[in-house]
């Protein structure tokens, strides 16, 4: 086998948890290959380079090797070869930061006002 479909190999090598979220983000433009938006049929090959926009940063890829089927966590470096830039991984880092919550161990989940409360301070509701 030397191509696959693109939406497939995103699937395979898990940046995507399904194939249709796979698929939805190469229709909305979030998948690019050689600056061009990428469709998900597109047949994609070993050394080619596709750039990712997920969680807010860009991601770059390069394909070391197509596989058929789904495969785990740990097989997914032999398959791709990861090309993100540093400063895409630190913001995504800081992101987390920002978002973590420090609550008390068994304080229970928060009441509907400190939730309110919770997203105030995060600028959530707008």
């Amino acid at each position: 086998m030397d191509s696959i479909r693109l939406d497939k190999w995103l699937w395979t090598v898990r940046l995507f948890k399904t194939r249709s979220q796979a698929t939805e983000a190469c229709n909305g433009g979030r998948v690019k290959m050689a600056g061009v938006n990428a469709k998900p049929s597109k047949d994609v090959r070993v050394g080619d380079q596709i750039d990712i926009v997920q969680s807010g940063i860009r991601k770059s890829v390069r394909i070391k090797q197509i596989g058929n089927n789904r495969v785990g966590p740990k097989l997914v470096p032999e398959l791709m070869e990861d090309l993100t830039p540093p400063e895409e991984l630190e913001k995504l880092q800081m992101a987390r930061e920002i978002n973590y919550e420090c609550r008390q161990r068994g304080s229970g989940r928060p009441s509907k006002k400190d939730r309110r409360n919770i997203d105030r301070l995060k600028n959530l509701d707008g």
